[in-house]
């Protein structure tokens, strides 16, 4: 079973930089973000993202759901976090 205590601090901690980071910052996780989504879908095929989103017939995530945002969170928190470290700096478009 997930940990939902973990869950709870990573979405607190996601919401907390989400708060505190910069438009610019923001929007060179999600590139960074979509890069990882890109590669991995010509890996091994399109995301099925009305899946993963989705609930059981009883309307609560079940634990491979949880596992999966757990994980989600624990990426994008990664990431925003360097890109506000200056990541973002050594990054030229």
């Amino acid at each position: 079973m997930t940990d939902h205590t973990k869950l709870q601090q990573y979405l607190a901690l996601a919401d907390a930089l989400i708060e505190s980071a910069e438009k610019e910052q923001l929007a060179e996780c999600v590139r960074i973000l979509a890069l990882n989504v890109a590669h991995y879908e010509m890996e091994y095929g399109e995301l099925p993202l009305d899946v993963m989103l989705g609930t059981t017939h009883t309307g609560i995530a079940n634990d491979q759901q949880n596992e999966l945002t757990v994980k989600g969170m624990e990426t994008l928190v990664g990431v925003l976090g360097t890109v506000m470290q200056g990541f973002d700096e050594t990054i030229s478009h």
